[in-house]
């Protein structure tokens, strides 16, 4: 999978990396942008024999994740029920 981008932002690498990877990506590199970059990466599970997510973060953009425990966001829905007819 390529992902080219022009004038991005940090936030959205982020943001994109939590949605592949399925957990939060938090920035803590102090690097903000606008940055040109093209990451280019293999799903997990394919055939297609290109790296890593993990691999191409540190070779194409020289970043890598770190696995770490901190606060995330949660929701408590402690009670739902149907609308009324109105």
């Amino acid at each position: 999978m390529g992902t080219p981008r022009e004038g991005a932002y940090i936030k959205g690498l982020t943001e994109t990396l939590s949605n592949v990877l399925g957990r939060p990506v938090t920035n803590e590199t102090s690097l903000d942008g606008p940055f040109d970059y093209k990451l280019e990466w293999t799903p997990e599970g394919s055939d297609a024999g290109g790296p890593s997510i993990f691999t191409a973060l540190t070779e194409q953009l020289g970043l890598r994740l770190e696995s770490k425990k901190g606060p995330v966001q949660v929701f408590v829905i402690e009670k739902i029920e149907k609308p009324s007819e109105n």
